[in-house]
């Protein structure tokens, strides 16, 4: 078996001092949970199931109080820290061994000013809980693809989703920030208040503070749309990826199309016959005149006879859970992933290559469209970056069995090879697994790096925000 960590014996975990314990429960009207209580797995476990690392305590907060003692405590007793929301990210950057995790994930209000179309939402929000909310006006965040992910990690990290082309990365329609930061102060960060951290926290991660609450631009969008999945056999996937290419090149902003290479899993939707076969799927979300998207995908529809459609009107709602089925908790994942300017013609045979070789009925090759009003802002807007990317190249194995681990990110890990010469330099920091270095991080930020490493200086001189795709401080 093959991992990507060393996973300690419980034994060699580092335990906290019972006295400890008991001066931290009082600051703290969430849970503190240690290693020998009942619910410390549940509380530990999280998206990626080859994550399994043992913190020696965990701090649930229920609010912002909560979480500058957690921090405090953490200081004082030189205690790592590590962050958790909604514990999506593939890395598990929310879990690390022997440290205190302060745990956000109860704190999950959500409140919309309709009249500003804005929405302030705490740092333990999943996706589907800020849809709900801002779906009964009619407005909608830009937030990403899974209804399960946590805003915090998706955000800190750039952000996009179906909505991304026509708005932007996620983190630029945010409009403030809350912060803990590594002194102990609970700050605001917005265009008008500490510019600087605002700046590096729209896609540094959660290097520079404990963000507790996001404020997010809303727009128009919903509560329908046009959308759904389009699904063919695998060997009608070259003419599908040449006129998906057409389509990237002519779509307007107000449409998001991602591609789908895997195996056929067991949906309803799916013709019975294709279940278990190589499928090629494109993934649709149209928010302007459904008339329009009809025409976009009617020449689409026209080049082989699909075995799966479900592209209709419908609620945006059920947009955003679309894929929620082919990601489920407790799963095992390894990613690989690069930007790409475009879809290259000549990419388009190493790609079915590797596709055919898929071994796993969960594993997939994906394309994600940016573009749009990404391109619309300097590089320097935020700290994301990668404003040059037309797409990005999603290698994401996923299987059940911890036997298959070897073979698994072997074929994530060729394809990535094979498929490196094509990309932009450029890397999504929320794709990047456990295994990838400080060249990884600094090809996610590009020149944004030296600037966020100032930031980093100025916030967190002291690197106690170190658990995460970490931005060292200058010496």
């Amino acid at each position: 078996m093959t991992q990507l960590l060393d996973t300690p014996s419980p034994s060699t975990v580092p335990l906290v001092d019972p006295g400890m314990l008991r001066s931290l429960r009082p600051l703290l009207r969430g849970d503190v949970i240690a290693t020998d209580d009942p619910g410390y797995d549940e509380a530990r476990a999280i998206w990626n199931g080859m994550i399994n690392r043992r913190p020696a305590v965990i701090a649930r907060c229920l609010g912002v109080a909560d979480a500058l003692a957690a921090l405090q405590f953490a200081r004082e007793h030189g205690l790592a820290v590590s962050v958790r929301s909604g514990g999506h990210n593939i890395a598990g950057l929310a879990v690390s061994d022997g440290s205190l995790m302060i745990d956000l994930s109860r704190m999950r209000g959500v409140r919309v000013d309709p009249s500003a179309r804005t929405a302030h939402a705490h740092a333990g929000c999943l996706l589907s809980d800020v849809d709900r909310e801002t779906q009964v006006h009619g407005l909608a965040a830009v937030l990403g693809f899974i209804s399960t992910t946590g805003i915090a990690g998706l955000t800190l990290g750039g952000g996009f989703g179906y909505l991304t082309r026509r708005f932007g990365w996620t983190c630029d329609t945010v409009r403030s920030m809350e912060v803990v930061t590594a002194d102990g102060r609970i700050v605001q960060a917005s265009e008008k208040e500490n510019r600087d951290l605002f700046w590096g926290l729209r896609g540094g991660g959660g290097n520079f503070g404990v963000v507790t609450s996001f404020e997010y631009q809303l727009y128009p969008v919903g509560p329908q749309i046009f959308g759904g999945a389009l699904a063919w056999r695998g060997e009608d996937a070259p003419v599908i990826l040449e006129a998906y290419r057409n389509l990237l090149s002519t779509a307007p902003p107000e449409m998001t199309c991602v591609a789908a290479l895997r195996r056929a899993p067991p949906a309803p939707w799916l013709a019975k016959e294709v279940h278990g076969q190589p499928i090629i799927a494109l993934f649709i979300c149209h928010t302007g005149e459904p008339e329009r998207a009809e025409a976009l995908l009617a020449p689409l529809r026209a080049l082989r006879v699909p075995v799966g459609d479900t592209v209709q009107r419908r609620s945006y709602l059920s947009q955003q859970s679309l894929l929620d089925a082919t990601q489920p908790k407790g799963r095992r994942y390894y990613w690989k992933s690069e930007c790409l300017s475009t879809l290259d013609p000549a990419m388009l045979a190493p790609l079915l290559d590797h596709a055919a070789r898929i071994a796993s009925p969960h594993s997939a090759i994906l394309l994600f469209p940016l573009d749009g009003a990404i391109a619309s802002l300097p590089d320097d807007h935020s700290a994301t970056g990668n404003r040059d990317a037309g797409l990005v190249l999603n290698i994401a194995a996923a299987w059940d069995d911890d036997a298959q681990d070897a073979g698994n990110i072997a074929w994530a890990r060729a394809a990535w090879q094979d498929m490196r010469p094509f990309s932009t330099g450029g890397a999504y920091i929320n794709f990047q697994t456990d295994d990838e270095g400080e060249e990884r991080i600094r090809a996610a930020y590009g020149a944004n790096y030296e600037r966020l490493a100032e930031v980093k200086s100025r916030w967190d001189s002291d690197n106690v925000f170190r658990m995460n795709k970490n931005i060292a401080p200058r010496p």
